[in-house]
């Protein structure tokens, strides 16, 4: 059997288990077993970079289409405001359509009544279609659909409760 850490400078490993020691040898019987698990953290680290970078271009995606929402509900409503709230998962996980919230007068977030587009489609000159809209009453904290009022558009269509 080989020596852990005989190759190595005098010294330098004797702070580390006989176990941990690097050897001069491989001990008979174990290269394949390290070869299996070698493989396996490959994969591993292989599936883990590439849903990495898949989250990272999605994220970044989601980003463009909140800035261009963004810009879409200051053109439509020509209001210049900056607390302008973008709801992404309202219409599920993988739904291009998002609702851009904002008040519909100077002052802080929600404490003015809201007003909502309905935004869908493609982003074309830094704007998007918008497909409808609604109102919600000040201090309403979520955009749930009881507090919805006011709606035309494509919201017309179910999104509204009153």
């Amino acid at each position: 059997m080989s020596r852990p850490g005989a190759s190595a400078e005098p010294g330098s490993w004797e702070r580390l288990p006989a176990r941990l020691r690097p050897l001069e040898v491989e001990r008979p019987g174990h290269g394949n077993m390290r070869l299996i698990e070698t493989t396996l953290l490959v994969l591993i680290a292989l599936v883990l970079a590439v849903a990495t970078v898949n989250d990272v271009v999605r994220q970044t995606g989601v980003n463009e289409r909140e800035n261009a929402d963004k810009r879409t509900w200051r053109a439509y409503t020509g209001r210049n405001y900056h607390n302008i709230g973008v709801e992404t998962g309202l219409f599920g996980i993988s739904s291009t359509r998002d609702a851009v919230c904002g008040n519909t007068e100077p002052g802080a977030p929600d404490a003015k009544t809201q007003e909502c587009l309905l935004v869908a489609g493609p982003t074309r000159a830094g704007r998007r279609e918008v497909l409808g809209g609604w109102y919600v009453p000040r201090y309403i904290q979520h955009n749930d659909y009881q507090y919805r009022y006011g709606c035309f558009g494509a919201a017309t269509r179910g999104l509204c409760a009153r």
